[in-house]
């Protein structure tokens, strides 16, 4: 008999996979477009990776229900975390909540590439403890105003990606892109950031490569995670 089983693209070799998915943390103050972000990268990178999602919210699970009401995973693959405490305390001081459901997730899909794990709407201060995430983005947007990339901070500075989202709105709320664009530059030094908006595809493209490179760089084993601190100093240099 003819065998009409699905066909699957050939697994990747042993070598070019990593003992696990790499897990990306993403987080920012409230508004800044987390989840917009996540669904933007399931939508662009599901039909070539395997991929799951964990979201922080403090008594809600709504993070979660957006993201399977916009359709981009399976909802069995959108899992919920409710940290009935600051959203920060979660995803750095006691990850046990967060990285137990990573590791369910990673147990009831083996094939899986990439886990974004969204903190809940937090401050500047906000960072992901490497012993939970491999790699982290903190997001900013144009709304929150143009002087913010130079107010500092941990996420902002040293973060693995600093995203500056909705540069489409700027000239909704007076702010000057390119200027704010350079004061996270300034503020980060070799450290890569993008303006990005969902309507400018070179800039979706730009994020999307970044992640798959830093896919490709765990999966080698040469991705060591980094600690951007809570206590990360922000220094400004004045000319007198």
């Amino acid at each position: 008999m003819p065998d009409h089983a699905p066909h699957r693209p050939p697994a990747a070799p042993a070598a070019a996979r990593a003992a696990r998915p790499l897990r990306l943390g993403v987080c920012g103050p409230v508004g800044t477009g987390k989840s917009s972000l996540i669904a933007l990268l399931c939508r662009e990178l599901s039909g070539r990776l395997e991929i799951a999602v964990v979201t922080n919210d403090i008594y809600t699970d709504e993070d979660a229900r957006f993201l399977r009401s916009a359709g981009v995973l399976a909802p069995e693959r959108i899992r919920a975390v409710e940290t009935g405490a600051c959203p920060h305390t979660a995803i750095r001081d006691d990850i046990s909540a967060n990285l137990s459901t990573v590791e369910e997730l990673e147990e009831d899909y083996p094939e899986l590439d990439l886990v974004l794990l969204e903190s809940g709407g937090d401050n500047l201060t906000a960072t992901y403890s490497p012993a939970l995430v491999d790699a982290q983005v903190f997001v900013l947007d144009v709304a929150g105003g143009g002087d913010v990339a130079r107010k500092g901070g941990p996420g902002i500075e040293r973060a693995d990606l600093l995203v500056v989202n909705k540069t489409d709105l700027a000239p909704y709320v007076g702010v000057d892109v390119p200027a704010m664009l350079a004061d996270a530059t300034a503020a980060r030094g070799e450290r890569p950031v993008i303006g990005l908006s969902r309507t400018d595809r070179a800039s979706v493209d730009r994020i999307v490569a970044w992640v798959e490179e830093v896919r490709r760089s765990q999966a080698a084993g040469v991705l060591v995670p980094s600690d951007p601190g809570p206590m990360a100093r922000h220094v400004h240099a004045h000319e007198h």
